[in-house]
């Protein structure tokens, strides 16, 4: 863990395709222009960049990918031409969004995962016994009873109760975050 308040964790997160990047960070802020201006032109202008550059940029993801990200269209006697992302283009953007959301949150968090020595963000950790377990097709229910004497309920994934191999018995800590119950044993 990284006491030293000189040094933050960081990362770099990009979509790759057949072991080739696609989309990184200059990539998601192109398309994500694209989408709010309805125009490559326009998402140049509004990022700093030439319009040749975000063409080529475009032109190389066609070219790994196969498939166009971007599509364009021309525009009619009252007005010019357009550009909008494909589904592709937009699930691209999404993933790409959502992955870089969670590492960032992990990174930023002061406490992390207790995993490996790191630690946990939560701070609402209950003690507690199982005193019940469910399993269904994908999702478990795991009661705990919590020394105060309170029984919680944390819905969590089959595979989670596996790994953790928790069953009626455990000595297991409730930890509220938000609006979920995790489980750590």
């Amino acid at each position: 863990m990284l006491t030293n308040k000189k040094h933050k964790l960081s990362c770099k997160v990009w979509i790759e395709h057949k072991g080739k990047p696609v989309i990184g960070k200059g990539g998601a802020e192109i398309l994500e222009a694209i989408g709010k201006e309805n125009s490559i032109s326009k998402a140049a202008e509004t990022l700093g960049m030439s319009y040749r550059y975000v063409w080529n940029y475009l032109q190389d993801i066609r070219k790994a990918l196969e498939e166009p990200i971007v599509e364009t269209y021309k525009g009619g006697k009252s007005g010019g031409g357009g550009a909008r992302l494909t589904d592709l283009g937009r699930s691209l953007l999404g993933e790409y969004k959502q992955v870089e959301s969670y590492l960032s949150k992990v990174l930023s968090d002061s406490g992390s995962l207790e995993v490996k020595g790191l630690k946990l963000s939560a701070r609402n950790r209950f003690k507690g016994k199982v005193i019940a377990v469910e399993k269904g097709v994908i999702t478990a229910k795991v009661k705990v009873e919590v020394k105060m004497p309170v029984t919680v309920t944390a819905v969590i994934t089959k595979e989670a109760v596996e790994d953790l191999d928790i069953k009626v018995g455990d000595e297991v800590e409730a930890i509220v975050k938000s609006t979920e119950i995790m489980i750590a044993k």
